[in-house]
């Protein structure tokens, strides 16, 4: 049997239940590796690069995840598959620095957003309601997600999508956000592990989700481990909120069907990338957790 591989996905229900030691209680023969961590942070700023590209290449870890747009494209593509018996949901936002003229999602018409090969996604779906395809300016040259942060900050980029860690700092620094697109990730099965393994991998979060409900101060300070260093001193995780929250319910096919419809219908993907979108062959599932 091999070593389940774990890495912390950018939230704090790994390093709240390998602190409390879930994973070990729930019988997991595990290896925690801190993948996302990087002094500089540059497994987030690598430019041009996003989830899907990763995907492709291969993750490293037995579960992963992305966002569930993202996670539908590459399973559907055989890349991994998208593990249907959880979803989580994380907060996400466009902000802009507190003096800026803009006010409202309208008075984004035109403005370069920093996004990333992710996020654009939510934010696409965010600003529909208010502005034109046309108007909808997504940069992406500076796009990953401390990098488009650090630029917001420096006063280079006028608006940027953030989420979890670097929505919470922006705000407590002070940057107004200007609309919520908060947005759902899917896991991934990466390789072939043991389904028992990632029954017990669950288990363990699904006992630290319930730790962040009820204490999450307790916890908040684990953000600080997959920021670059360069940001701590600035940092005062006691004012952040409990981040990605995963939710125990099946991503099902319903969920899957409209959100590939989605994705079909806005062209983002050209065509023949997208795979045949259908469920039974890109998800998988093992039952309540």
């Amino acid at each position: 049997m091999t070593t389940f591989v774990i890495e912390s996905h950018f939230r704090l229900q790994e390093w709240v239940a390998e602190e409390r030691g879930y994973f070990r209680d729930e019988g997991l023969d595990y290896e925690f590796r801190e993948l996302i961590r990087s002094t500089e942070g540059q497994h987030h700023n690598k430019v041009n690069e996003g989830a899907f590209q990763s995907i492709e290449k291969g993750r490293k870890a037995d579960v992963s995840c992305a966002c569930h747009w993202t996670v539908n494209v590459a399973a559907s593509n055989g890349h991994a598959k998208l593990y249907a018996d959880v979803y989580s949901v994380a907060p996400s936002g466009i902000f802009v620095p507190a003096d800026s003229k803009i006010r409202t999602p309208s008075d984004l018409a035109g403005v370069p957003i920093s996004v990333g090969f992710g996020s654009h996604y939510s934010t696409i779906q965010a600003l529909e309601p208010y502005l034109a395809p046309d108007d909808i300016n997504l940069t992406f040259e500076d796009g990953m997600l401390f990098r488009r942060m650090e630029l917001l900050f420096e006063g280079k980029s006028e608006a940027a999508a953030l989420f979890n860690g670097p929505y919470y700092f922006a705000e407590q620094l002070g940057y107004r956000k200007i609309i919520d697109t908060t947005f759902m990730i899917a896991s991934m099965i990466n390789g072939d592990p043991a389904p028992e393994d990632i029954k017990r991998y669950f288990r363990a979060l699904k006992k630290a989700q319930r730790d962040i409900d009820l204490r999450p101060e307790l916890y908040t300070r684990y953000y600080r481990n997959e920021f670059p260093e360069r940001f701590h001193a600035a940092m005062d995780t006691r004012r952040w909120g409990p981040g990605e929250r995963i939710v125990f319910e099946p991503y099902s096919r319903e969920i899957y069907e409209q959100s590939f419809d989605w994705i079909e219908k806005h062209g983002i993907f050209s065509d023949g990338t997208m795979g045949d979108g259908a469920y039974d062959k890109a998800t998988v599932a093992f039952g309540r957790i």
